[in-house]
């Protein structure tokens, strides 16, 4: 398990420089090239490592999905619309429940210069996409580095180090860290407080969760309820401080979000207050379906964590360090299960905690690996890794596949005739292209026009002047389906190498209107 990465003990490769004659101008200018090399390993070898998973998940799945549209259509409307209100998404599709645009002007702004410099170059504003969705990575990123900090302080290198190389074999956390999902925001605050409250910091810890709860998720209430019955039950805070400490915050995060949104959405609102009254007091979020009440444990926490997951486990009762702060963040996820309506985004926030715990039985699991007993657990730990690793690459290729609407998208701009023959073209989205990867980013500036409008029936197409359709239906009277972009279907398991298929069939069409012959006569794949 020795390795060159810092945070290992044995660093005798990355830290003995090459060995030149003492009188060599190149040899001593290698010697302190190394040396420098050396020590920003040190520091940031394992931000390069978690950064590098991250954007390579960017670059490689840049689209979004229908939980991240708010956020990823108010970041568009800020850096492309700026103060024209009217032309923001959200008034024409306000979603079910509002969101603030606190989060989405704050990555906007850090975004902007590079926005401005592709405008300059005339880049397509998927590069835009990627921009937010890189400034948003690294907010969490720097979270996780400050955490991680804070983890060797009172852990050690070595518990530091294992952390991270688990959490980089765990597919979900760096999957959704670039998403700009109100949980995804929340995430940063929260692991700021897990930092904090490592530092025995108290104060700081409830005061990131109350602003989280306040401004990005009411539900983070579920979180700071047990951290802070757990601060109070061993004297670390009092209980006047702690209530001074939240109500204040609070109050802080409330005018501001009551003074940002009430602008954007032209009502006065407080959007955390709507979203708690629809969940929690109306429980209208169980429209969007249920599971069993052990659905957390049984089925969302085994996918997210891996081998982590029974690591994690173990880590309470190897290290009793681990217990008064994952008791807590276990209570979370307990009273999260109690709500019908259960989505692994939701209680993505206890992922960080439960992999420190376990590292801390990872690390015991190494450090006794040459007795007797110890070493079967360790020959088991490592075969698990690469089972993690396998696994995480296998749901990297189902999530490729699970965005055909921005493929369908990327498609017709690639297929389509030149633009010279025509003055424009209108594209009509359906909802179920715009929820599976369409986004304002992804699509061209002029000839090309846009269309989300709603309840239009099938056979009244053909009277429209759409000139190509992105949609679910394989048929559309008046048009010709020109090409059939396939999407993830489902896994198979089989007996033989590979053990598990990924499945895929034709999910969004793209249909040319008929009365165009140019378009009629371009060279596209067709359609099964």
């Amino acid at each position: 398990m020795g390795c060159w990465f810092p945070g290992f003990r044995d660093l005798s490769l990355l830290s003995t420089p090459p060995v030149f004659s003492r009188h060599s101008k190149e040899g001593a200018s290698s010697v302190s090239s190394g040396r420098k090399m050396t020590k920003f390993l040190q520091l940031y070898g394992w931000d390069l490592l978690l950064g590098s998973v991250a954007a390579f998940y960017v670059f490689t799945i840049p689209y979004t999905k229908v939980e991240e549209s708010f956020n990823i259509q108010a970041m568009h409307d800020v850096l492309y619309h700026r103060h024209d209100l009217q032309k923001y998404d959200h008034l024409e599709f306000p979603g079910v429940v509002p969101r603030t645009f606190i989060g989405a002007i704050f990555i906007s702004c850090l975004a902007s210069p590079v926005v401005l410099i592709l405008q300059l170059l005339r880049l397509p504003k998927l590069y835009g996409l990627i921009a937010v969705r890189m400034v948003l990575g690294s907010i969490i990123l720097s979270t996780l580095r400050f955490f991680r900090i804070k983890i060797r302080k009172k852990f050690g290198p070595q518990v530091e180090a294992l952390f991270v190389i688990l959490t980089a074999l765990e597919f979900h956390l760096l999957f959704y860290c670039t998403r700009p999902l109100p949980n995804i925001l929340a995430l940063a605050l929260v692991i700021m407080a897990y930092a904090f409250w490592l530092d025995d910091s108290y104060m700081a810890t409830l005061r990131c969760l109350t602003f989280a709860t306040v401004v990005f998720r009411c539900d983070i209430l579920l979180l700071l309820g047990p951290i802070s019955l757990e601060l109070l039950l061993t004297k670390s805070v009092s209980l006047c401080k702690a209530m001074k400490c939240c109500i204040t915050t609070a109050l802080t995060g409330m005018v501001l979000s009551l003074l940002v949104d009430s602008v954007l959405w032209q009502r006065i609102m407080w959007p955390e207050l709507e979203v708690f009254w629809f969940n929690s007091i109306l429980n209208r979020s169980s429209e969007w379906g249920t599971h069993s009440f052990h659905w957390y444990f049984s089925s969302a926490l085994p996918r997210a964590l891996l081998v982590s997951y029974p690591l994690c486990l173990a880590g309470i009762l190897i290290d009793r360090r681990i217990i008064r702060y994952f008791l807590p963040v276990f209570m979370f996820v307990l009273l999260y299960s109690k709500l019908p309506h259960k989505e692994l985004r939701f209680i993505i926030g206890s992922i960080p905690m439960f992999n420190l715990s376990a590292a801390l039985s990872a690390s015991r699991i190494y450090n006794n690996r040459k007795k007797s007993v110890w070493k079967w657990l360790y020959l088991i730990m490592m075969g698990s890794l690469l089972v993690s690793l396998g696994g995480s690459v296998i749901t990297f290729m189902a999530s490729y596949d699970n965005y055909p609407g921005g493929h369908a998208v990327k498609v017709l701009h690639q297929m389509s005739p030149n633009k010279d023959n025509f003055t424009e073209r209108w594209v009509h989205i359906d909802s179920f292209s715009a929820m599976n990867g369409v986004s304002h980013f992804c699509e061209n500036n002029l000839p090309w026009r846009y269309t989300k409008e709603e309840g239009i029936r099938l056979e009244e197409f053909q009277h429209r002047n759409f000139t190509f359709l992105l949609n679910e239906h394989p048929k559309v009277e008046g048009f010709k389906c020109l090409c059939a972009v396939n999407g993830f279907s489902k896994a198979r398991i089989q007996a033989k190498f590979p053990p598990i298929i990924l499945l895929k069939e034709p999910k969004v069409f793209i249909h040319g209107n008929l009365r165009s012959q140019d378009i009629i006569n371009s060279d596209w794949p067709g359609c099964p």
